[in-house]
């Protein structure tokens, strides 16, 4: 099965890419890469490859050494252009997040925004982490004005993680954590056809990992999953595996 997966130039975050790229990779699917331009690979924020501050707050191991791996395919080389992309080809979509200022390319994009929507419309698995949930809430269904997600339960980065984040790092790195003046949360939860929709699941700072996944936490509402941060990335993964390929089942 192929899975569009769209991204920034520059600034996506390492985990929530190469962690779902490897567990489809592991399973026999196929994953194609789109930016803005396409034809040249994209690059992930290079703070969370080399340890954002004091060596805190960055990729782990694993998630780093998928995405060097990542980083070697073809596919990851030479991504397609948002403008051609065809969401037809494609039997699932899966958004990743960042939260550094090369993501607001990606975030912000009508053009990609327009494909989204189309792929929305088919009715097929999308999946979205973080502040990937954003590139869905800022989608509008032409048929109601309202975000596409409007009647969806979702999650999404909480605002606790990223207000905690940005002051632990603020004297030295400015808003490297605040993508934009409102919190991920909110502006998510404002798209939603009513608050109680967003579910922030339990607080923690523990990641999830390949063989240990109870701190993990992931919301699905038929077709769409979503999941809050790159602790969520294993489990995400796996139930996105999971609901591409039960969707495609006779």
């Amino acid at each position: 099965m192929r899975v569009l997966i769209p991204l920034p130039d520059q600034d996506c975050d390492v985990t929530e890419v190469s962690v779902p790229w490897r567990l489809l990779a592991n399973a026999g699917h196929d994953t194609v890469f789109a930016t803005e331009h396409g034809g040249v690979a994209p690059e992930a924020d290079k703070r969370l490859l080399d340890g954002v501050i004091f060596g805190r707050l960055g990729a782990y191991e694993e998630p780093k050494a998928y995405y060097r791996q990542l980083v070697e395919t073809t596919a990851f080389q030479q991504p397609l252009a948002w403008a051609d992309l065809r969401p037809g080809d494609y039997d699932g979509l899966l958004l990743p997040g960042g939260h550094a200022p090369g993501m607001r390319q990606y975030l912000s994009s009508t053009v990609l925004g327009g494909k989204v929507a189309e792929f929305w419309r088919l009715a097929r698995p999308v999946g979205a982490i973080c502040h990937g949930v954003l590139v869905l809430a800022r989608t509008r269904d032409p048929r109601t004005g309202r975000s596409v997600i409007a009647d969806r339960r979702t999650t999404c980065l909480p605002k606790y993680m990223e207000r905690g984040a940005y002051y632990f790092t603020a004297w030295r790195l400015g808003r490297y954590y605040r993508t934009y003046p409102a919190y991920v949360q909110d502006e998510v939860t404002a798209a939603l056809n009513n608050p109680s929709q967003f579910v922030r699941g339990p607080r923690t700072q523990r990641r999830g990992t390949v063989t240990d996944d109870s701190a993990a936490f992931v919301v699905q509402d038929g077709n769409y999953l979503s999941a809050r941060w790159p602790g969520d990335a294993y489990l995400f993964g796996e139930r996105f595996r999971r609901l591409l390929e039960e969707n495609s089942a006779p």
